[in-house]
């Protein structure tokens, strides 16, 4: 497809994000940047975190990892539903309970000063590389569908789209996002229901017969029943139930919009009917990854292979409907694609930037001139912080998801270990010993996987997670103050 008519569509697609930014933001208050006023629809914030929660990432790395993965991701997906179900009836009541802005508030009700703050920071290096990882991707087929062809430098597409979302979400933060990203899921579902539409037609197949081939192919294997993989049943269902709680309960990007239901009741259907749709959605994009393959190997197209296996996965979707799947299909992968950038890193800056200023700069009790400074001072900081670890890892090839995922349970790891410590037990910690064992135990985990790999032929996968907040747990119980909290001071649900 023409590059300029790309582009004039990304243009108006950025058009009518600044439309609805526009109507949304006027009657704003002070704090719509970070609450939305506790307005939202829940409806309306379940649709749209679907499109903050996939990503550029899983739009393009789910299908390609089917040729190296086969269907095991599902399994990961079977323990995110269970994890949802326990944010539902666990987290989000304690969040509504205290009326938290910032969720790692709770960690200074429940050990002090220093958890607070140590929760608190590992989100911001979490999700910082998190946001920069996921744009990153995007970004890449951007500047090979549009840009390149107008020699546009890649550092200078990373800045676009950068200063193109900070247009849309300076003025009112979360109460903008939760409606420019149902906007934003709706281009990304219509994506991949419209790119199996054309396969199917390349296939010449029916709709049973499509269904049929899937799940006869040999890439349709679901269960890995193999203890030294990393594809493990249990590691993977086990690491899914973790890094759901971990990266959408314990995460302030997702929670935020969860938090601008109007109250308790809501905001548990809107995570309760996320999940569901994010599960179907996410078997979708599996079964797509089946069709790519074989639409790859009936027209003879040449993947690349290293040592009998796929690598750079990750370009495969991309590819094939840039260059084979026809108009209809290349310019719903465009929007699907531009969709999933600027829905996960528009969420992920308000979300850095809400943490930031309430957490480390006390904004809330700043008066209304120097909230929208500081608010304004912190979303430019992070942009350049996320443009920074673009650049970072820009030379980058592979997986893109499982390398987050790994991520994640390093990052994330800490605080799990200490939500669950603080939510099940009533011991009390000594605080200043929180942040010492915060750092130390991802660096413990990382190097007991290695050993374990090296030794027993026995890697952890995405199981690091349990590992680290295991580790967390036991070192939190060896300084315990022998007081126990006074139960009255957290409302449990």
């Amino acid at each position: 497809m023409n590059a300029t008519v790309i582009l004039l569509i990304i243009a108006s697609y950025f058009g009518v994000l600044l439309l609805i930014s526009h109507f949304v933001s006027k009657n704003s208050s002070d704090d719509s940047f970070y609450t939305g006023d506790r307005k939202s629809p829940w409806q309306v914030v379940a649709f749209g975190m679907i499109g903050a929660v996939l990503s550029g990432v899983t739009f393009v790395s789910i299908p390609g990892m089917v040729g190296t993965n086969y269907f095991y991701y599902l399994q990961f997906v079977f323990g995110n539903v269970v994890g949802y179900v326990f944010i539902t009836y666990v987290l989000v009541p304690i969040y509504y309970n205290l009326k938290l802005v910032s969720i790692y508030t709770y960690l200074e009700s429940r050990f002090g000063f220093r958890a607070y703050k140590t929760g608190s920071l590992f989100f911001l290096i979490s999700q910082s590389f998190g946001a920069a990882l996921r744009l990153l991707l995007a970004a890449k087929i951007l500047q090979y569908a549009v840009f390149d062809a107008f020699h546009v430098p890649f550092f200078l597409t990373v800045i676009v789209i950068l200063v193109l979302i900070w247009l849309y979400t300076h003025k009112s933060g979360i109460k903008t996002i939760v409606w420019t990203d149902t906007l934003q899921t709706f281009f990304l579902l219509m994506a991949v229901l419209v790119t199996i539409y054309v396969v199917k037609n390349s296939l010449e197949l029916s709709f049973s017969e499509t269904i049929t081939s899937v799940i006869k192919n040999n890439y349709f294997k679901v269960f890995n029943w193999d203890v030294h993989s990393g594809n493990n049943f249990f590691k993977q269902f086990i690491s899914g139930v973790l890094i759901a709680i971990a990266m959408v309960g314990l995460d302030q990007n997702m929670m935020q919009k969860t938090l601008t239901c109007k109250n308790k009741k809501e905001a548990q259907q809107n995570i309760l009917t996320f999940s569901l749709i994010l599960a179907v959605t996410q078997f979708l994009f599996l079964g797509l990854g089946v069709m790519l393959y074989m639409y790859a190997e009936k027209f003879g197209i040449q993947l690349e292979i290293e040592n009998g296996k796929f690598i750079n996965t990750d370009t495969l979707f991309p590819m094939l409907s840039l260059n084979h799947f026809g108009t209809l299909a290349s310019i719903s992968f465009i929007l699907g694609i531009t969709a999933a950038s600027f829905s996960s890193a528009d969420s992920a800056l308000t979300a850095l930037t809400t943490s930031f200023t309430h957490d480390f700069l006390d904004v809330q009790h700043k008066n209304p001139k120097e909230k929208k400074k500081l608010k304004n001072r912190v979303l430019f900081g992070f942009s350049v912080v996320i443009f920074a670890i673009i650049m970072l890892f820009s030379q980058s090839k592979g997986n893109v998801i499982s390398t987050i995922f790994k991520v994640a349970g390093y990052t994330y790891g800490p605080l799990l270990g200490l939500y669950m410590f603080g939510i099940f037990t009533k011991i009390k910690i000594k605080d200043t010993a929180i942040p010492y064992i915060c750092i130390i135990m991802p660096i413990v985990t990382y190097f007991l996987n290695d050993y374990f790999i090296s030794y027993l032929n026995f890697d952890f996968g995405f199981m690091n997670i349990f590992v680290n907040a295991l580790l967390t747990v036991l070192c939190l119980i060896l300084f315990k103050d022998n007081r126990r909290i006074n139960a009255n001071n957290i409302k449990l649900p």
